[in-house]
């Protein structure tokens, strides 16, 4: 039987602020047995970013990546937030190890072909290296992911974190027992965001098509469920939308084949 291994995403404004994240890391660290954390930082690259002088722009809720922009989610993503988690959780006795997808190679990836639009710098996710990933975490090592990787030719690459998460999920399957959940503001995929006890339990494939014709699931909620339904595609055995503050498990909506 296979060990259990928790991975939790993180969005950004969460790790950003700091009463929301001490309260994520008090709550990781207690997460008992093998555990991953893979996180955003949007918002701090775009007020960086401005301070600059340089202009952020985002089609759809995903960030043009020039070279310019590049620089900038380089050093926030990699290095001001994926650092600060990184020191609060040894803080809190979790031997935690950042890193990007370059670092190891964990994570490979091509430059998105420019097609209707250029994305610039965003890469495209060919494959992570789940043993490499799993050798770390034999050592009693916490990975720290944050969304940046490489495209073997001495690029970095701006990488979607759900997108990032799911894969990383999806190559530690055949190695761990995996249930990779999904963290932002909301207690889960609401049918009215406006009402907190409008949390969908369970979103199984023929719900989610009815759930976009109606428009309940729409904008960035979308490619987060669709990361899931990925992710479960390919050997993930639980997948959970939740607010940060319950990433036991125990609410939120289950994504279901």
């Amino acid at each position: 039987m296979k060990e259990k291994i928790t991975i939790i995403k993180v969005g950004g404004k969460i790790v950003e602020e700091r009463e929301t994240l001490l309260q994520l890391l008090d709550r990781f660290a207690a997460i008992e047995g093998n555990k991953v954390l893979i996180h955003g930082g949007g918002r701090s690259a775009t007020k960086i970013a401005e301070k600059l002088g340089i202009e952020s722009r985002m089609i759809d809720g995903r960030r043009v990546t020039d070279e310019e922009t590049l620089k900038v989610v380089t050093m926030v993503y990699g290095g001001l937030v994926n650092k600060n988690i990184v020191a609060g959780l040894q803080a809190r006795g979790v031997n935690a190890l950042g890193l990007t997808g370059a670092d190891c190679n964990i994570v490979r990836a091509h430059k998105r072909p420019v097609k209707e639009i250029d994305w610039g710098f965003v890469g495209d996710v060919d494959g992570a290296d789940g043993k490499m990933l799993a050798a770390l975490i034999a050592q009693g090592i916490v990975p720290v992911v944050a969304p940046l990787t490489h495209d073997g030719k001495g690029n970095m690459l701006n990488i979607n974190a759900d997108t990032m998460a799911a894969e990383t999920a999806k190559a530690l399957a055949p190695y761990f027992d995996v249930t990779l959940t999904y963290c932002f503001e909301f207690p889960g995929v609401m049918r009215n965001p406006e009402d907190a006890t409008s949390v969908i339990a369970e979103i199984r494939t023929d719900d989610y098509r009815q759930l976009k014709e109606e428009g309940v699931v729409s904008g960035g909620m979308i490619p987060k469920i669709d990361n899931a339904f990925n992710a479960l595609d390919g050997g993930v055995a639980k997948v959970i939308i939740t607010r940060a503050d319950a990433i036991d498990g125990k609410q939120g909506t289950h994504i279901m084949l």
